[in-house]
């Protein structure tokens, strides 16, 4: 067992979860380590929209066999497009992600803040696609935006938490994308 660090003494966060398979390893070390999560869905980047039922699907069935909550936090692709509008041709990794990382983590704060939840956490940090520093950064803006919030900016890559990743897909049978979400990331990996 991987043995966490909450930035607090806490038994429970609100974790905003990108999918199921990013999702897997991170909640089941939170329960070990005796935190539970809240998982909170709010993913308006993920394109088409069949995609984004896939992926919320999911992790609807993740929480469903673990016992976890669920909050569905909606579909708002076009808000999501007018927000990163002028960064659509921005690489991977670039400030279109920074700017979609912050969205989502402002959202997550807002609802931890506004939910009796000190604690906020992201599974964005457990792909080693994304750039973690830029991640932290978002987790830190949507912090000082909603007082009373704490953002965990663990590394989830680390501890074996990539592997177990890896076999929990495998065990239970996720859906594992092959974008990060939007048509843009997916334009990209066409590309590639």
């Amino acid at each position: 067992m991987t043995k966490l660090t909450p930035p607090i003494s806490t038994d429970k966060i609100l974790l905003h979860a990108c999918c199921a398979p990013c999702s897997s390893a991170i909640v089941e070390c939170l329960l070990e380590n005796g935190i539970r999560p809240t998982l909170f869905y709010y993913n308006p980047n993920i394109f088409p929209e069949e995609e984004y039922l896939k992926r919320k699907n999911e992790a609807i069935r993740h929480c469903h066999l673990l016992g976890l909550d669920f909050v569905d936090a909606d579909y708002q692709h076009e808000t999501w497009l007018k927000d990163i509008c002028g960064l659509e041709n921005e690489p991977e990794r670039g400030a279109r992600c920074l700017k979609c990382f912050e969205i989502r983590l402002l959202a997550t704060a807002h609802y931890a803040a506004t939910h009796d939840f000190q604690v906020f956490a992201t599974t964005l940090s457990t792909s080693r696609w994304k750039n973690l520093a830029q991640i932290n950064a978002a987790g830190e803006k949507a912090m000082a935006a909603n007082e009373g919030t704490i953002f965990w900016g663990a590394n989830w890559r680390k501890g074996g938490l990539q592997n177990r990743r890896s076999e929990l897909i495998a065990q239970y049978g996720f859906y594992n994308q092959t974008y990060c979400g939007c048509e843009f990331s997916m334009q990209h990996t066409i590309n590639k």
